[in-house]
């Protein structure tokens, strides 16, 4: 009977990398600030000391040369974890994660596996205006060849983190900052959340509101205040944007007849549009009010700290939409 403890969610990231480092030398990380006791949070903590600087590469400002290294590690039979701390300045890299890993193993027939983690985090708040609080998984969804994951419990962090490792093939692994806090109990023992399968969060039969990140947590915190009003609202936490749980979405909507999609990213063309889509294509029949967004409005992000309440959903956006289709 596996043993469990209390981490928070950066922590149960870096247990991620000690125990996936220990079990398989060809494990590497590399990024800017991974020497840093605080650039990273304390996902980082003890590895340089553990593995050294061979295995634990703090890089130069160049997002497209470390990450380009990280690949060309890959394609040569390593299992590199590139981590970019402020994932707006992936766009850098597009060039190795677009064109070079997401493609790779489709053009070689199958044969040539490219084994690499793509970890971006996500920055929003505090002021740091546009270009440090881009959530940018819908973009990297779009991409064949890409899986994406955004874990959004300490439980789900370690095995995500774990599971990306471990996969064959390129995974943008997103995690929040805003989530770096949280803490549940975790196995202390390695394990792997199976990639592109759903969890129920919370049991509903009224509404379906479907969250990924952050706001889960936001999705939890609205479906009890709704629970007070008398409305059972069931909480699906994707773990996975690509490839999407549909059997699960689906289930779902269809038992309770409503979906509300909450989503960090942009309300067009993003991820909270690929499910409203798939619920219109696969569950109009049992659909008994319009789906709704509950996504960013489609502007850059704020500065000003006021205007950022006014920007960022909430759990209280997810509760008016709800309201709204009942």
């Amino acid at each position: 009977m596996s043993s469990h403890r209390i981490l928070s969610y950066s922590l149960a990231i870096n247990e991620a990398l000690h125990q996936t480092m220990a079990a398989d030398p060809a494990v590497f990380l590399i990024g800017q600030g991974v020497k840093s006791p605080w650039y990273v949070g304390n996902t980082a903590q003890g590895l340089r000391e553990r593995f050294g600087d061979e295995r634990v590469i703090d890089t130069p400002v160049s997002e497209n040369a470390m990450t380009g290294a990280a690949v060309g590690a890959a394609l040569a039979g390593m299992r590199p974890v590139v981590v970019h701390p402020r994932m707006d300045f992936m766009f850098y890299a597009f060039d190795p994660i677009v064109n070079e890993a997401a493609n790779w193993h489709y053009m070689n027939g199958g044969r040539l596996p490219v084994p690499v983690v793509f970890w971006g985090i996500i920055n929003r708040g505090g002021e740091q205006a546009a270009q440090h609080s881009q959530a940018l998984h819908g973009m990297f969804a779009h991409v064949p060849g890409l899986k994406v994951v955004m874990p959004a419990s300490p439980y789900d962090a370690k095995g995500l983190m774990v599971a990306a490792i471990q996969d064959r093939n390129p995974v943008v692994f997103i995690d929040d900052r805003w989530l770096y806090r949280l803490e549940e109990p975790v196995p202390e023992e390695i394990y792997a959340v199976e990639i592109g399968r759903a969890r129920i969060a919370r049991v509903g039969a009224d509404v379906t509101i479907t969250a990924s990140s952050f706001m889960v947590r936001e999705a939890l915190q609205a479906a009890e205040l709704l629970a007070e009003e008398g409305v059972a609202a069931e909480v699906v936490d994707l773990r996975t944007i690509k490839p999407l749980d549909e059997a699960a979405l689906l289930a779902s909507v269809r038992k309770t007849g409503r979906l509300v999609v909450a989503d960090g990213g942009w309300r067009s063309f993003g991820a909270a549009a690929e499910i409203a889509a798939l619920a219109a294509e696969r569950a109009f029949d049992s659909l008994r009010a319009p789906v709704v967004r509950v996504a960013l409005p489609d502007c850059p992000a704020p500065a000003s700290a006021v205007l950022e309440k006014a920007y960022y959903r909430t759990g209280e956006d997810i509760i008016r939409a709800v309201r709204g289709i009942l």
